[in-house]
C-alpha cells in the first residue's frame, strides 16, 4: 500500500534522524525539504519575518511532488521531512497528493533541542534553535510525537503503530 508521511518539528526533535531511519525500515524514500529549498536557494526568510515564507515552501514542494507521484503511484511509501512553519503548506501538499498519508509533529523541549544540535556534525547553533523553536513550537499538526525523553527506536515504535500493517 502507497501512502506518504510528513515528519514536522523543530530543529533537534528527531525528525530527520527518525525519517532516515524509517526510510530504511520501510523501504521508503525520504524527500528533505529543507535541503531541497537550499538546493534551489528557497531557504531564505520572507521579509519582516524570521522564517522562510508559505510561498517558498510551496515553490520547493512543486520540485518534487511530480517524483512523489510517480513512486506513490508505483506503490511505494514517501516520507518528507522539513521544518515546516505554515499549515497551508502541509494542505497543500496534501490537495497536490491524494494518496492516504499520515502528519507527524514532533515536540522535544527547547533545551533538548539544543543539546541535540550541539551534538550534530554540523551545528545549527543556539541561537537559530531559539528562534525556530519560537516559530514552530505551537504548531500541532497531526499525530504528535513527544521525542523529548525517547529514544530514536522508541520514537520509531510509536510512528509505526499509526501506519498501515504491510501486506
Amino acid at each position: 500500500m502507497s501512502y506518504y508521511m510528513f515528519f514536522h518539528g523543530t530543529l533537534g526533535s528527531g525528525k530527520s534522524t527518525c525519517a532516515k531511519k524509517l526510510a530504511k525500515l520501510l523501504d521508503a524514500k525520504r524527500i528533505d525539504l529543507d535541503a531541497v529549498l537550499k538546493k534551489n536557494k528557497l531557504d531564505h526568510q520572507a521579509s519582516n519575518s524570521a522564517c522562510i515564507s508559505a510561498y517558498n515552501f510551496i515553490k520547493g514542494l512543486d520540485l518534487v511532488i511530480p517524483l512523489a507521484k510517480e513512486l506513490l503511484e508505483e506503490g511505494k511509501i514517501v516520507i518528507f521531512d522539513g521544518c515546516l512553519y505554515h499549515q497551508e503548506v502541509l494542505e497543500y501538499l496534501q490537495e497536490k497528493l491524494s494518496f492516504p498519508n499520515y502528519v507527524f509533529t514532533f515536540k522535544a523541549s527547547l533545551e533538548v533541542c539544543i543539546e541535540r544540535d550541539k551534538n550534530r556534525e554540523k551545528t545549527i547553533g543556539k541561537g537559530v534553535a531559539e528562534e525556530v523553536y519560537k516559530l514552530v513550537k505551537n504548531n500541532n499538526f497531526g499525530i504528535l510525537i513527544d521525542n523529548d525523553k525517547k529514544s530514536i527506536e522508541e520514537a520509531i515504535k510509536e510512528i509505526v503503530c499509526y501506519l498501515p500493517k504491510s501486506e
